[in-house]
């Protein structure tokens, strides 16, 4: 077991972004302020200096007030927002396993310091390349791709919220584990070009978007784009979006087709709203014929999923074979902004935020 470090641990002082006020519609920045204040001396949890963390769009729900039966609570005016986040160790208590200078992954994010209880700290997997790779978002779909729906070889999959955290790396896990065809969808264009160009994707779909669209005529759209693009149908749906979408995606599913369901940005995301809900009118009679299975993914029915996806990710990025897309901001004065950026859809990839030493 380690000594406590000897590095100073008062007079302290730490920014970090609290919700200011529940957001009418999707989060602006005028919805947060960023507060400095003295970090208390550490009793018995471990203190982290914070390099960078997670930006994601799971927040809209925890800020709208409707966040009910969710894994982690909703926030309040007042709180400090949180999420995944990996630093540095600059002490910790008589007997600990970590030491000063350990850089470690937790959940208190959204702030320049944190005190973190030991149990909520976890070493930073030495087979990945960049600390940041920690915070990729991509053990949801290795999860659902390995547990909940199985690719096999010849499989079509499908993507939907392809240029996001997630979506940005499933496409790639589910050509690496045997998929004969990747189709992605994504709101814009030059998202589609850059799934196809740098990711690997076979075909992007933007057709019926559930930013600019809802309802039948967008079901019809997004339909007449999957059905070019996958004219025999699809074996796997990986749905991080839901709505038209997902209605679509069931009328297109091969004979015992598997749709695992991770995200539902229709809602989460949608312009007006809570993102507390994420309703959708889907062909029941269709996925009985076909003999669909559907299932909600979450990782904490899957333990051993991180630990599995981590050695996996960083063997790929080693080998070059799976790309990465990051988008950094830096400076936690820019959290709130990106944010924004994340929750309109003008980001690719996974976004942080980096902080760097104050001087």
């Amino acid at each position: 077991m380690n000594a406590p470090s000897s590095r100073p641990t008062t007079s302290l002082t730490s920014r970090e972004v609290r919700l200011a006020a529940v957001p009418r519609g999707l989060p602006q920045p005028a919805d947060f302020t960023v507060e400095e204040v003295e970090v208390p001396r550490p009793a018995g949890q471990v203190l982290v200096r914070n390099q960078a963390f997670l930006v994601f769009g799971g927040l809209r729900t925890l800020l709208g007030g409707a966040a009910k039966d969710t894994p982690v609570p909703g926030l309040a005016p007042g709180d400090v927002l949180f999420g995944p986040t990996v630093g540095e160790v600059v002490s910790a208590g008589e007997g600990s396993e970590f030491a000063a200078g350990d850089v470690v992954s937790h959940l208190l994010g959204w702030r320049e310091y944190a005190l973190v209880p030991e149990a909520g700290c976890a070493a930073v997997d030495p087979a990945l390349p960049d600390p940041v790779a920690q915070l990729a978002s991509g053990s949801a779909a290795y999860g659902a791709l390995t547990r909940v729906t199985g690719v096999r070889e010849g499989d079509v999959v499908l993507v939907t919220g392809a240029a996001g955290g997630v979506g940005s790396l499933a496409g790639q896990i589910a050509r690496l584990l045997g998929a004969a065809r990747v189709i992605g969808t994504t709101g814009s264009p030059g998202k589609a070009g850059r799934l196809v160009d740098e990711l690997g994707y076979d075909a992007a779909l933007t057709a019926g978007s559930w930013r600019d669209a809802q309802g039948a005529q967008a079901q019809r759209d997004f339909a007449a784009q999957l059905a070019q693009a996958a004219p025999d149908g699809i074996d796997v749906l990986l749905d991080n979006v839901g709505g038209p979408q997902l209605a679509a995606a069931v009328k297109a599913a091969r004979q015992g087709a598997r749709f695992a369901l991770i995200g539902a940005l229709s809602g989460q995301l949608a312009a007006e709203g809570t993102g507390g809900s994420a309703p959708v009118e889907i062909d029941v009679f269709r996925l009985i014929l076909k003999g669909v299975t559907l299932r909600g993914y979450l990782g904490a029915e899957h333990p051993g999923v991180e630990e599995e996806w981590a050695k996996q990710f960083g063997a790929w990025l080693r080998a070059g074979e799976i790309r990465y897309p990051l988008t950094r901001f830096t400076g936690i004065d820019r959290a709130p902004h990106a944010l924004k950026e994340l929750t309109e859809g003008r980001q690719f990839g996974t976004v942080v935020v980096e902080l760097p030493p104050r001087g």
